[in-house]
């Protein structure tokens, strides 16, 4: 066969994969996703036999940093993926649920219930976990799924792709549930982009932002966009110093390469010459360089001078940039010209300060007095995630089980008739 006819039998059989999970019970769904879980582990030996091969051949043409870093999957990291897995069998089955009932004065009953969207094609770069998180996120919101990883993790993702297969066994599912594209080739990107004959109902891209450009150009279906995370922590002149401190340098430097890490360090003028020194200190300490404007330089001189690009780059290492601002709506309008709309933080212990910038920053997730890391679905309670929405419409902030269905009108009558 070739690619395309491939890739058009792929959305075919996802069209009937989808409608075998719409008819599932939610039991099944669960006896699925507990399956995958405990077949990942079964496979453990074989998975990371997979992505040390994927390393190799990834270190030979020169991946190197946080990319590497991205796909590197270790015992622990397995094993947090299963635990990923099998916490979503544990979360509220999404299908089926009524979120708004009313009667209508002629006495017609009216529902609005949830449903799956269809078929789902997911396409990300160098995370392997996202093969495990996003086939047991579809299966529980009765969605089949459509996955082209990152060829430097083809290995990795088809042999958690084996597991997520027995799983689905278990379950008397069909494999066609949850397809993975078995080539490197990217004109299977193309075939993606173009619906598959109509039989894609969603795109959701998870990578660079050169790919979600090409998604959101090309694509024949609706997507639903992932930017990325140029993520801001602002420290307020009422900030307890000891909590900033611990908050700037776990949200920076806990792990560097994920969406969730800081990129930009925001600093009240106020207090800018008290807070700033003990943090700048603490981030070297830790490893890492801090890149400051002109205010933020005056006080800490060690700092590299900044550019205008870098308050638009997402490092995805252990550098952050640093800028003093004229208080809350001052970060408000930084955050406003160069976020990304992904996740912005405050430190203060002035309430109304904290409300001030939840109404005037416009990101998906916006925390207060915790760190960027806490951008996850996880962490949110929804078992794992698709990835952080920086889209309006649909979905916003992490994508979880809930987000990927969407809802019907059930009407129910006793006989009425429209005059």
């Amino acid at each position: 066969m070739t690619l395309q006819a491939t890739m058009a039998a792929m959305g075919r059989a996802a069209r009937e994969g989808a409608r075998a999970l719409r008819l599932s019970e939610a039991s099944q769904r669960t006896t699925a996703i507990r399956a995958m879980a405990d077949a990942i582990r079964a496979d453990a030996a074989a998975i990371l036999e997979a992505n040390l091969e994927d390393q190799a051949a990834a270190r030979a043409v020169g991946l190197t940093g946080p990319m590497l870093d991205r796909m590197m999957l270790d015992a622990g990291r397995l094993e947090a993926v299963a635990e990923g897995v099998a916490s979503v069998a544990d979360i509220p089955d999404p299908l089926g649920v009524e979120t708004s009932r009313w009667t209508r004065p002629n006495g017609l009953d009216i529902a609005r219930t949830r449903t799956p969207i269809g078929v789902i094609a997911i396409i990300y770069e160098s995370r392997p976990n996202v093969t495990a998180d996003a086939a047991a996120l579809c299966i529980r919101s009765g969605n089949a799924a459509i996955l082209r990883g990152g060829s430097e993790c083809l290995r990795t993702n088809l042999a958690l792709h084996g597991a997520v297969v027995k799983g689905l066994a278990a379950a008397g599912l069909p494999a066609s549930c949850v397809q993975v594209v078995r080539t490197t080739d990217r004109e299977a990107v193309g075939a993606i982009l173009s619906g598959l004959d109509h039989n894609i109902d969603l795109i959701i891209p998870r990578g660079g932002k050169s790919l979600v450009a090409r998604v959101q150009a090309e694509a024949r279906a609706p997507v639903l966009g992932h930017l990325e995370g140029l993520n801001h922590v602002y420290i307020d002149r009422d900030a307890d110093l000891a909590k900033a401190r611990d908050i700037v340098v776990n949200a920076k430097m806990r792990r560097v390469s994920v969406c969730g890490a800081a990129e930009t360090l925001l600093i009240d003028a106020a207090a800018a010459d008290r807070l700033l020194p003990p943090i700048a200190d603490a981030l070297i300490q830790a490893g890492c360089e801090l890149r400051g404007d002109k205010l933020s330089l005056a006080i800490e001189p060690s700092m590299k001078a900044a550019t205008t690009e870098d308050w638009t780059t997402e490092y995805l290492a252990p550098v952050i940039s640093v800028a003093v601002v004229d208080g809350v709506q001052g970060a408000a309008a930084h955050i406003a010209a160069y976020g990304s709309g992904h996740t912005d933080a405050i430190v203060t212990e002035n309430a109304a300060v904290a409300d001030r910038f939840i109404a005037l920053v416009d990101s998906a997730i916006v925390l207060v007095n915790a760190s960027t890391q806490f951008a996850d679905g996880g962490e949110f309670g929804f078992g794992a995630e698709i990835g952080i929405a920086t889209d309006k419409l649909h979905a916003r902030g992490p994508v979880g089980a809930e987000q990927l269905t969407t809802f019907k009108y059930v009407v129910r009558g006793t006989g009425q008739t429209r005059p």
